[in-house]
Parts: structure tokens; sequence; C-alpha cells
């Protein structure tokens, strides 16, 4: 019923301010999920007990590697073109990705889903953790997990605000996500740290000179002529893919 609620407020980040911002996250139901999640994991992991070494190591592996997590979940899965080929995974393919692309500024499909999120980090960080230091390393890193998911959702969405952060830090950020959607989606799949991107090769900067402008940078690929292959996205939608081209923000053109 809350989450409903919250929906139906039609939040749209490019005519949000960062107070609007502000209160919009600090009401959003996941985003207090994520909290007391934070709080349960953390009591039973100095419940279950570990190492001090074996905390501290396992929290730090968490912070040192989420950026590389997020790389390969957004490159290689978010922005893969295979989940729309088959009728079961269309939909998840369409609310965890392809909606956020289309409307870029809709916090209501910018937030991850609960349902992908929590096993996501549960899988990529409670392992991470279990390895260094059994299961109180496992929990201490899910805490750690749920945390930098809540930056990450923080300053994601600053990015798509209709307003310029004070620090250069953020604007950088800003101009190398939004010419992710605005320019070329085939480069720049960091929210905060791109130095997955500069080793793996998908870095590109100087207002996106070093990549062409792409034609399906706000469909993902899924075109007219793919949806009559794999309809079931276009379906989902109801209104096919009728997606307008997108054109880079100003504060885009430097980077």
């Amino acid at each position: 019923m809350f989450a409903r609620r919250w929906k139906e407020q039609n939040y749209l980040l490019d005519r949000m301010d960062l107070k609007a911002l502000n209160r919009a996250y600090a009401t959003y139901p996941g985003v207090w999920v994520y909290g007391a999640l934070v709080v349960l994991c953390t009591a039973a992991a100095f419940a279950v007990g570990t190492s001090p070494l074996g905390g501290i190591g396992s929290v730090l592996a968490v912070i040192a590697l989420y950026p590389l997590f997020w790389y390969g979940l957004h490159r290689f899965v978010l922005h893969s073109r295979l989940l729309y080929r088959f009728e079961k995974t269309s939909a998840l393919w369409k609310r965890i990705h392809y909606d956020h692309h289309r409307r870029p500024n809709d916090l209501s499909v910018l937030f991850g889903s609960l349902v992908n999120t929590l096993p996501t980090i549960g899988v990529l960080c409670g392992v991470t953790g279990y390895l260094i230091a059994g299961w109180g390393g496992c929990l201490f890193a899910v805490a750690t997990g749920l945390v930098m998911t809540m930056v990450y959702e923080y300053v994601h969405c600053i990015q798509h605000l209709g307003y310029l952060p004070d620090s250069e830090r953020l604007r950088r950020m800003k101009r190398l996500h939004l010419l992710h959607h605005f320019h070329n989606e085939e480069g720049n799949y960091g929210i905060t740290d791109f130095w997955p991107d500069r080793v793996l090769g998908s870095f590109y900067g100087e207002g996106g000179r070093q990549k062409p402008r792409s034609a399906t940078v706000r469909n993902l690929g899924y075109t007219a002529e793919v949806a009559k292959r794999y309809p079931w996205v276009a379906q989902l939608s109801g209104d096919g893919t009728d997606v307008p081209k997108g054109r880079p923000r100003p504060e885009t053109a430097e980077v």
C-alpha cells in the first residue's frame, strides 16, 4: 500500500530540486528495507562472532569490489540483448533497465527492485565475506553491500536530477553518466567509480567525442524490428518501442 502511494507521487527528477529528492529518497520503502537489513545483519554479525581483522577485511573487500560488481551486472546483464529474447525474462529486463533508459528521469524506475537487488547483494557480497571470515564476515559484507547500494542509488538520483552539484567530483560523475544515457550506451557503465570502465576498455570522456552517437541509446537495441521477433517487452510496455532519441544535456558537453 505504502509503496503504491509512493509511486503515485509521479516523481520526475528533472523537475525536482535536491530538497525534493531528499524527501522522496527518505520516504522510499526500499531504502527503509535496506536500512533495517543493515541493522539486522550487523547485529547478527556481532552475535555470530568473527575476528576484528576478518570483519574489517570483509567490509573493505566489498567497498573495493562493489564498483566491479556493479560494472559486471550493468554491462553484461542489464545491457545484455539476451533477456528480452525469452518471454520468462522479458519482464525482468524491462523492469530492471529498459524502462530506466526509456524514461531516465522517472524515479519510480530508477530504483532497483528489491526482488532483484537483495538476492544479488546477498550472493555477491555474502560470498565475498564468507570466503574471508566465515558467516560473521558474510553478514558484515552483506551489511556493507546494502550501505553501498543506498549510496549508489542516491548518487544515481543526483545524476538525473535537474540540478548541478557543488562538488566537482559529483558533477563529473553526472556528466559521464548522462553521456551513457544520452550519447552512447556502450560505455561509461560506472556510477560513482569508473575504474572498471578504464581497466576493461569501456570508458569514454571528452564529451563523447571518442564514441559516435548511438541510435539505440534510449532503447538498448530493442527496436521496432526486434520487437516483431521478440514481442514481449513491447506488449508489456503498451506503447511499443516508440522511444524518443536522446540528446545529451548541456552539462554533458565537457568531461
